[in-house]
This record gives structure tokens, C-alpha cells and sequence, in this order.
């Protein structure tokens, strides 16, 4: 039986969605995925250089475009290269096949004796005196990708696994390739007053008194409890929205406390509780020990604030955004602005990275609303840093119980998982609501409740079932019915807390049995590829060797299989505790199958190592009774370039295996190693994320 055709092909049969051949010799490749920092728009660049046999300079990457653009959903989910790039791989031997095919009848010789070198046709290694320019016709995509076509084996590749320079970041280092760099005619810049919580009415607006602090001409536009300030001079709109804060008064909004902001708050709430894997033993013959891990609410923290631009001309709304799904946003806006949906174009550009959902989608929804009421000009909204962090959709926070029956010799026999959180992804197309449509007066019901199933790799519940030779085991999940604040998807969804609750309590195990963690994790794990990174990064970080407990200077590790069927990662870390936690040296080991590019898979495993690392030590979301307080650089601290640590990176050579997404295979493992070697550090082990130093002495205190 034939393996089905990738979902992205499903949906986008026509191979002229995909691909064209332009008269200035050019390919122009089309896809649905975008480029978030991520580098795949090169690795899928390569891909259909490769099976067209064309150079990849000669090919032009058209991606988020809902006017011409195939529809592939959002880009998430380490998914680009696992459901893109094979969708790519299998049209673009198809084109080739069709055409050689066609070329093969008008020189009456057998397909086989054709070749391609460079893009140009080739008859028994002798040119033809055709190439895909000349003698591809519009009859080469008149029907259905079928996705029979063979690509070419791993052994013919010449550009796949090649580490290809990224066209984007030229523009990028010089400052003139980002959504915020766009300049249209007719523009004007905007910013918006917000609504401090959902259902908070505003009774009074001092405009005179923000006009008197803006010290420049500006037009207001009011609609039920949206705000938006439009002006030419960015500047004056800018200070407009700066001073509007203190000069609106609301009712009926929100009051937080700060317990809130722990996850410790989410098990005395409402829940709707599910539990997937084997059923519950009926009796308990061996040792049960339990523990619970925490992560709290955490920020994306962007680099840069969100943007959007909209335009509303005759009828048709164009916006420019950031956002992760071209084909969603563009369905949220169109409905909620009551227009149709082909009366609206989304396009992607590019923003300063953001692996989740951040703010991208709802500052293009500010851009549209300001647009309908403006038509004929370019609207422009850039969110404030203080918004950014306010009111973007934040990670919920996330605490794991594991609790394993063991066997005589300390071996788990029965594993449970127990996840309590909220929604890990609330994007409008999982029945999420964008922020200004709650200020709107046709205010949309309450966002429902509802995490990813465990067929996609689940939210709450992703990497909760240990890839570990373990006979039973569930998940119990409490998925919270309510949160104090927007929740949505950040790179790796639930794998972070789960996988750093996982694996530091393997060590907690091994230590219990006397057992080295490193040799108790080979002792209960069969899968070749796993224990193979696992051998790999314990021998290049002289595990064997790595000192006594106690004495300020930790090594760990830990490994996952990102959501238990993507890219396999191994990383140990060196650190040393004394004011604080410093990490001097890291070490990982990847298994993707085939990598496209191998110098972006290092940059992604690298980045999620940092970006882990950073959300371990420093991330926390802090409330106060209004709402999110850690609204800057200083109430919301990352890593900084002079704490990264060292990083010795390999990527295990497997191009005869299928491609793994890989983009966030690190977090969790990264995180996990960091426990443990603190753990190994200060002989005592912190179990709540971040570790601080304020929650590092409490353990200790503690004893």
C-alpha cells in the first residue's frame, strides 16, 4: 500500500500552485510555509533545486501569500521540512517526470536515456538543444499531482545536505528586510489603546488631554471599546499612546494576584480531565515515588515588537504580517470585518522570529480594522514594547506529577504522567479570539478550551509518555478551563516542562537504584538511535569522569525524541552554581534522518538550545492586580550574548532515513541536562522552573 499523499499536497492538487518556469529563466517555487528564523525557506529551496536538477540561485521562493500561494496551514510544529519539504520533493519530481516523459515522445527514445544537467536537457549525455525554459508548456500542470513520480535517491544528491547560504540574511544584518521596514504609499502610522481584559467597558476618554501630551495632529477612531490613534508622524501617535493609559477609565476589568502566576494554581481549578494510554493498574505489587515539576507563564520575547500593515482599496483588503498562517489570518479577519473571504489577501513578512503565537496576528488585525474605517491608505501599526509584553498570547504555565512503580532491581514497570495547564495553543483556528475583536462591538463568545489531540503531538500532554521501555503508562491531563491570561503556542508547546520533568526524574530514579543516570538510561531504553546520541555525548562530554555531587560544579544530561516520533537530541551540560547558575559548556547530539541544510539544522538545534536555556535560568511572566507586569527588558530578563555558553554540536549523517522535524528537538533536553546539573552541583534538586536564586535558596533551606 502506497503511502497517502502529504496533507499538503491534499489540499493543493495543482502543480501550478507550486510551481512555474518565468521567462527571465528563473523557477518560481510557491509554498505555504514561512520563514520565521528558521531557515526553511532555503532548505526548501534546495529541495526542488535538486529534483529538477536546476541551480538553486536560479530559483525565487514565493512563501504565505493567500493570492498565490498553496494553502499549507501555519507554520508550527517542526513541520516545514517533514510535510513541505516532501511535498516539494514529490511535485517537483513529478514536473520532471511529466516533461522528460513528453521530451522522450518528441525524440523518440526512452525516457531513461534523458537527463537534466543545469536545468537543460540531455540525450545520452549530449545536449538536445532544449532545456525546462523552451519546452515546458502550460500542458505540464493541466492535471492532479498524483505523487507517483520517483525522486531521486539519497546517493544521486549533489544540493540536498549541502550547507547552501540563506538568500534572506544579507537584507536581514543590514536592517531593510523586515515587515517594520515597509514603506507604501499613502501611509500612515497607528497605535492602539487597549482594553486592559476582556469584557472591560471603557466610561470615559480624556482625548484633549492626550492630544495636549501627543503635541502633534493625530485622528482618533473609536469603535465600542477599541481605540486607535492615526497620524502621519509616527512620533505624535506614538506619545498618544504612550499618555492615553492614564487619561481612559474602565470598568468590569480583570483583577489578578500574584499566586496566579504560579502553576501551582491551575490544580484547585476547573478542568476537563481526559486520560490516554493504559488504563490504571487495579493493584500495585511493586514501590511507587512520585514527584511535581513546574514551568510558569512564559513570553516569547521577541526581539522586536509586532507589526502590521492593511490597506482597504475598492472593495479588497491587503495586509502584510508576520503571522505563522497566512490562510487563517486571513479567514479570522475577513470574518470578523464581514467581508468575504476572497475580498481579503494576506501576505507574510518577515518579523524579528517568533517560534509560537505571538503578536503578530493581532497587530494585523489592528491594521485592518483602522484600514476599513480609512480606505485608501496604507495603514501601519507597530506595537509598543510594553504592549509586546502585555498583551501578546503567552505559554501557559505547566505542572507535571510523575508518579512510576518499580521493580525490584529500580526499573520502572508503570508509569503516569499528570499534567495540569491551560490551552498550549489558542490560535484562532483552534477556536481562539484576536484581541482587538473582544474591544469590537460584535464581540465574539469566550475562547474555548481545547489543546491539540495526541495524533498531532498534543499540547499539554506533548512528550508526556516516555519513549523509555516501560510496560504501561498514561497521561492524566487537566486541561484548565480558564486562565488569568491569554495562553497560545510557544516553540515546543508542552515537550519543555514535560521532557525537564522526565528526564531529571530518570536521574532521581538512577539515583535511587545506585545506578549511574547515564548507564540507567541505556539499562530501560532499546531504541538504537536513542542510545546512540545518548553514547555519543556522554563520551564527548568525559561523563565517565564528571566528579562527586556536592561541590558547585554540575554535569547533566538528558535526551528526548521530540513528541516521540520527530527528531531525536541528546545534551549535556557543564555549569558551575555559586551566586548564580553558570552554564560553561553544552554538548548535543542530533538524529534528524536526512538534513536538508546542515548549517541551518546546527543553527536551529543551537538556537533552541540558548532559547531553553534562557527560559530554565531567567523566563517567568509576573502578574500584578492589572494584569502582566513584566512588561520590559528588566522585569522580563533573558540570557545575555556574555552567558551563552560554549556549544559543541553533531548531527548524526542518516540521508537514507526520513526527514525529522528538528526546530525545537533541543528545548527540552536542554532544559532537563540544566536540572540535573544542578542537581549534580548543590546535591539537592530543584524541581520548579526558572531556576533562580531566590528559588534555589528556598530548596536549600529546606534541607
Amino acid at each position: 500500500m502506497s503511502e497517502p499523499l502529504p496533507l499538503s499536497i491534499q489540499n493543493n492538487r495543482r502543480l501550478e500552485k507550486w510551481l512555474r518556469f518565468d521567462a527571465d529563466r528563473t523557477l518560481r517555487l510557491a509554498v505555504g510555509k514561512v520563514e520565521i528564523g528558521q531557515g526553511v525557506l532555503i532548505a526548501l529551496t534546495q529541495i526542488a533545486a535538486e529534483e529538477l536538477d536546476i541551480d538553486v540561485a536560479c530559483v525565487n521562493i514565493l512563501s504565505g501569500d493567500t493570492a498565490d500561494a498553496p494553502d499549507e496551514g501555519s507554520t508550527s510544529s517542526s513541520q516545514s521540512i517533514e510535510v513541505s519539504g516532501r511535498s516539494v520533493r514529490l511535485v517537483s519530481a513529478e514536473l520532471r517526470q511529466r516533461v522528460l516523459g513528453r521530451l522522450a515522445q518528441r525524440l523518440n527514445c526512452s525516457p531513461a536515456d534523458l537527463s537534466v544537467e543545469d536545468g537543460s536537457f540531455l540525450l545520452d549525455a549530449q545536449p538536445t538543444g532544449h532545456d525546462y525554459w523552451s519546452f515546458v508548456s502550460d500542458a505540464d500542470f493541466a492535471a492532479d499531482i498524483e505523487g507517483s513520480a520517483m525522486p531521486k535517491p539519497a546517493s544521486a544528491y549533489k544540493v540536498v545536505g549541502q550547507p547552501v547560504p540563506r538568500k534572506d540574511l544579507i537584507a536581514k544584518v543590514s536592517g531593510a528586510a523586515f515587515i517594520h521596514d515597509i514603506v507604501r504609499p499613502d501611509m500612515l502610522h497607528a497605535r492602539a489603546l487597549r482594553q486592559p481584559s476582556r469584557n472591560a467597558e471603557l466610561v470615559s476618554f480624556d482625548e484633549a488631554a492626550v492630544r495636549r501630551a501627543a503635541k502633534g495632529d493625530f485622528k482618533v477612531i473609536r469603535l465600542a471599546n477599541f481605540v486607535a490613534f492615526v497620524g502621519t508622524d509616527e512620533t505624535v501617535v506614538q506619545r498618544a499612546a504612550v499618555a492615553a493609559p492614564a487619561h481612559a477609565k474602565w470598568e468590569g476589568a480583570r483583577v489578578l494576584t500574584q499566586a496566579q502566576q504560579e502553576a501551582e494554581w491551575f490544580v484547585t481549578q476547573p478542568s476537563d480531565d481526559r486520560h490516554v494510554g493504559d488504563p490504571i493498574p487495579a493493584s500495585v505489587s511493586g514501590t511507587v515515588v512520585e514527584a511535581f515539576y513546574s514551568r510558569p507563564y512564559v513570553a516569547h520575547a521577541a526581539m522586536a515588537p509586532s507589526c502590521g500593515l492593511a490597506e482597504f482599496r475598492d472593495g479588497h483588503l491587503s495586509v502584510w504580517s508576520h503571522t505563522q498562517g497566512v490562510y487563517p489570518l486571513r479567514n479570522s479577519v475577513a470574518d470578523i470585518l464581514g467581508l468575504k473571504r476572497e475580498n481579503v489577501t494576506i501576505r507574510h513578512a518577515h518579523g524579528a522570529g517568533c517560534y509560537g503565537h505571538n503578536g503578530a496576528d493581532d497587530a494585523a488585525l489592528d491594521a485592518a480594522i483602522i484600514a476599513q474605517q480609512m480606505p485608501g491608505h496604507c495603514i501601519r501599526v507597530q506595537w509598543r514594547r510594553e504592549e509586546e509584553f502585555g498583551f501578546e498570547p503567552v505559554s501557559t504555565a505547566h505542572k507535571t506529577r510523575i508518579a512510576v512503580e518499580l521493580d525490584a532491581a529500580g526499573k520502572p514497570v508503570d508509569w503516569t504522567t499528570e499534567v495540569w495547564a491551560g490551552p498550549h495553543v489558542q490560535r484562532p483556528i483552534f477556536g481562539g479570539v484576536m484581541l482587538a475583536h473582544e474591544a469590537l462591538p460584535n464581540q465574539p463568545p469566550p475562547a474555548r478550551a481545547g489543546d491539540p489531540p495526541e495524533a498531532n503531538g498534543g499540547g499539554g500532554t506533548r512528550n508526556g509518555t516516555p519513549f523509555y521501555d516501560v510496560a504501561q503508562k498514561r497521561i492524566i491531563h487537566h486541561l484548565g478551563l480558564t486562565t488569568p491570561v491569554r495562553t497560545s503556542s510557544l516553540r515546543g508547546l508542552g515537550a519543555l516542562p514535560n521532557v525537564f520533568a522526565m528526564e531529571c526524574f530518570v536521574d532521581e530514579l538512577a539515583e535511587r537504584a545506585g545506578m549511574d543516570p547515564v548507564a540507567y538510561r541505556l539499562s530501560i531504553l532499546t531504541d538504537p538511535r536513542a542510545r546512540h546520541l545518548i553514547e555519543n555525548v556522554a563520551a564527548r562530554c568525559d561523563w565517565a569522569n564528571r566528579g562527586p555531587v556536592g561541590t558547585g560544579k554540575g554535569l547533566g544530561l538528558a535526551w528526548s525524541r521530540y513528541k516521540n516520533k520527530a527528531a531525536y537530541a541528546c545534551v549535556a551540560v557543564e555549569l558551575e552554581v555559586d551566586q548564580d547558575i553558570r552554564l560553561r559548556r553544552v554538548w548535543c547530539a542530533a538524529d534528524a534522518g536526512l538534513v536538508i541544510n546542515p548549517d541551518g539544522a546546527m543553527n536551529q538545534l543551537e538556537g533552541g538550545i540558548i532559547h531553553a536555556a534562557s527560559m530554565t535560568l531567567k523566563e517567568q511572566v509576573m502578574f500584578d492586580d492589572q494584569g502582566i507586569a513584566s512588561v520590559d527588558w528588566a522585569s522580563y530578563p533573558i540570557m545575555t550574548f556574555s552567558e551563552v555558553p560554549e556549544i559543541a554540536t553533531e548531527i548524526v549523517h542518516a540521508p537514507d532515513l526520513p526527514t525529522l522535524g528538528m526546530g525545537e528537538c533541543t528545548f527540552g533536553p536542554t532544559a532537563a541536562a540544566i536540572g540535573n546539573a544542578v542537581a549534580h552541583a548543590l546535591g539537592v534538586r530543584v524541581r520548579d522552573m526558572p531556576l533562580t536564586r531566590e528559588r534555589i535558596a528556598a530548596v536549600l533551606a529546606r534541607g
